[in-house]
C-alpha cells in the first residue's frame, strides 16, 4: 500500500473515534468523509469492470458495505439539545465501522505479502477478471459503507423532535420557529 493509501485508509478509521465523544451534528460531520472517500475514488476507481462474476463481487461487497454503514448509522445516538443535534458513535458502530474499512485494508495487506496466489485462484474460480475488479468491489464497498451510514444519520438527523418543530406543544399565539 501506499502513503496515500494508509493515510486516507486510517483517516476513515479515525472519522468515527472522532465521534465517539459527542459533539455537534453539522455541514462538518457529513463533509469529512464524504470529501475523504470521494478523494480516493477519484483517484483509485478508474472503471467499473463487467466482465465474468466481476458485478456479482462488486454487488456482494455494495451489500455488505450498505449492511455496515446503516447499522452503524443506527447505532450512532442522535438527541437534540436545545437548537442543536449532537452526535455521539456508539461501541457497536465504532466496531462496525473497524471491521468494515479493517476487513479492507487487512485484505489489501494479505494480498500483497503473500495471499496474491490465493486471490488469483478464486478469481479464475469464479470468473472474476482481475485486480481491477477487486479495487473496484472494495472501493465501492467503502464508498457505500460511507454513504448509507451518513444517510442513515442524516434520515435519522431529521426525525428527532425538534422545539417548536411537529409534535411540539406550542401555546396558541405563542411565536415559534423551525430549526433546520
Amino acid at each position: 500500500m501506499t502513503a496515500t493509501q494508509w493515510i486516507t485508509d486510517i483517516a476513515l478509521v479515525l472519522i468515527v473515534f472522532r465521534q465517539l465523544r459527542e459533539g455537534r451534528l453539522g455541514p462538518r460531520s457529513y463533509l469529512l468523509p464524504l470529501g475523504i472517500i470521494s478523494f480516493v475514488a477519484y483517484r483509485y476507481l478508474d472503471t467499473i469492470p463487467t466482465g465474468g462474476n466481476d458485478l456479482k463481487l462488486i454487488g456482494v461487497l455494495v451489500g455488505v458495505g450498505a449492511l455496515l454503514g446503516v447499522a452503524g448509522g443506527v447505532f450512532t445516538r442522535l438527541r437534540v439539545v436545545g437548537d442543536h443535534v449532537l452526535i455521539k458513535a456508539g461501541l457497536i458502530s465504532a466496531v462496525l465501522w473497524v471491521i468494515g474499512m479493517g476487513a479492507r485494508i487487512g485484505f489489501q495487506q494479505w494480498v500483497e505479502h503473500g495471499g496474491a496466489d490465493d486471490v488469483a485462484r478464486f478469481s479464475v474460480d469464479h470468473h472474476i477478471t482481475g485486480e481491477q475488479a477487486w479495487l473496484a468491489a472494495l472501493l465501492l464497498m467503502a464508498l457505500t459503507e460511507v454513504v448509507s451510514r451518513l444517510a442513515t444519520i442524516f434520515v435519522r438527523s431529521r426525525m428527532l423532535p425538534r422545539p417548536g418543530g411537529f409534535g411540539a406543544s406550542v401555546r396558541p399565539g405563542a411565536a415559534t420557529t423551525r430549526v433546520n
